[in-house]
């Protein structure tokens, strides 16, 4: 299994490495010029032109991403263009609220999404099955934008229950924080819990079809024992691997949300960054988010042998 991990984690190192070319190269191809934005509308060409050169922004493609590279092995993810602070210390500012709404968002959703998925395999072809998947198939399909408004109408406009917008820190007050990130988890996570019974839904039906259920129902073991027992546990890793793999739905829709509530995280940074043409906030973001992701689908790989000790690497 070391073997197995330093094998992964050589491959992360490519991987970043063609994602780092990537996203340099579409950033300096994309239309729109930093420089002219932060000029202003009254600027000369001469003053754009000094910005230019100021910023590195006229230096030839292999230069700019030679140096770029260089900076982010010494752990220099850059300088913004606009607030003439580092990228690092720019992100830690806004990277709790970020995790605080995807650990959220990922407990809820794992915690309602599996009890659902085993509740509707366990009676499939009856009203609860049929409530179920009526219910997924309609979380997939609303957009996190319209659902954040609704719940927003609702729950904060019409009920005045919980607030329409806004963060605090968890150590400054804990209900208040978490009074703020209902609806936007809520928000958030619906398409995820869509996704996740789904598919334990699909993974419980095809191990209740198995001779080592009926034995274990047959030896008169109680139904939650066998739902649990034998038949969550051996259904566990298509689930864990969506579950893995629905992480990027959570980054996806954090930069959504995020914008919805107004919530001051990485979402909020990179939508600002990505108006201003602030490529090395961009840059950087678009890097922790793979690094990460990366990362989270090792670790589902590894957790594969917890449930299946078939799997050996």
């Amino acid at each position: 299994m070391f073997a197995y991990v330093i094998r992964r984690l050589a491959a992360t190192i490519v991987v970043m490495t063609v994602v780092a070319f990537v996203v340099f190269s579409l950033l300096y191809l994309t239309p729109g010029d930093p420089a002219a934005i932060l000029a202003g509308d009254a600027a000369t060409d001469d003053d754009i032109r000094r910005i230019r050169e100021k910023l590195g922004l006229d230096e030839p493609f292999l230069v700019r991403f030679g140096g770029w590279v260089w900076a982010l092995v010494h752990g220099d993810l850059g300088t913004s263009i606009f607030t003439n602070l580092p990228v690092t210390h720019l992100i830690g500012q806004r990277i709790e609220p970020t995790v605080a709404l995807t650990c959220c968002t990922l407990l809820v959703a794992v915690l309602v999404a599996v009890p659902l998925g085993v509740i509707a395999a366990a009676k499939a072809g009856t009203w609860v099955d049929r409530a179920v998947m009526a219910f997924s198939v309609l979380g997939f399909s609303v957009p996190v934008f319209v659902l954040a408004y609704i719940l927003i109408l609702t729950f904060s406009v019409q009920l005045d229950w919980l607030p329409v917008q806004g963060y605090r820190n968890f150590h400054e007050d804990f209900w208040d924080w978490l009074r703020h990130l209902i609806l936007p988890s809520a928000a958030l996570g619906t398409v995820y819990i869509a996704l996740i019974a789904r598919i334990t839904r699909a993974s419980m039906l095809d191990v209740l079809a198995q001779d080592y259920i009926r034995t274990a129902q047959a030896k008169g073991l109680a139904p939650g024992a066998v739902l649990v027992g034998h038949g969550l546990k051996n259904a566990a890793v298509p689930i864990v691997t969506v579950i893995g793999i629905g992480i990027a739905l959570l980054i996806g829709g954090a930069i959504v949300t995020e914008t919805v509530f107004a919530i001051p995280g990485i979402g909020r940074l990179t939508v600002d960054a990505i108006l201003r043409r602030d490529y090395p906030i961009i840059q950087g973001v678009i890097l922790i988010f793979s690094g990460a992701y990366v990362l989270i689908n090792l670790a589902v790989d590894l957790s594969y042998m917890f449930f299946d000790p078939r799997i050996r690497y």
